[in-house]
């Protein structure tokens, strides 16, 4: 039987190859804050439980949520939310062909990340100041 020989193959490149750079991170984020929100949704749901199971179960609920440690888990879903829904938007805009070239990509990623930080700060400065 004839030997087949045949051509060395190219390793496929790894992460230590890439020069990280703006999207990457971002993209790695996004399915971060993904799979953060699943959790964020599941203490939302235990709040309506609790809202529905009563006035004592919706206080305990509502004692937790205001505590200082409630309200840094609160905080950072607020910042997933927004984040993913900023990558979300970055997505929408490539969805329409735009946006490809890359000063244009590294500033979506860059700005994304900015303003989903400062709509965060925003909305827990109205939530504070109306209280």
């Amino acid at each position: 039987m004839a030997e087949v020989k045949q051509a060395a193959r190219p390793l496929s490149p790894h992460l230590q190859i890439y020069r990280w750079s703006w999207t990457m991170a971002m993209s790695i984020a996004h399915r971060a804050t993904g799979c953060a929100l699943y959790g964020g949704t599941l203490l939302v749901a235990f709040w309506l439980v609790a809202a529905a199971s009563g006035p004592a179960a919706f206080e305990t609920a509502q004692a937790i949520a205001g505590s200082w440690i409630g309200r840094i888990i609160l905080f950072g879903y607020s910042f997933v939310l927004l984040h993913h829904m900023m990558g979300g938007l970055r997505h929408l805009v490539w969805d329409t062909g735009r946006g490809y070239d890359p000063t244009t990509r590294m500033n979506l990623a860059k700005y994304s990340v900015a303003v989903s930080g400062g709509l965060t700060l925003l909305l827990w400065a109205i939530v504070l100041a109306t209280r």
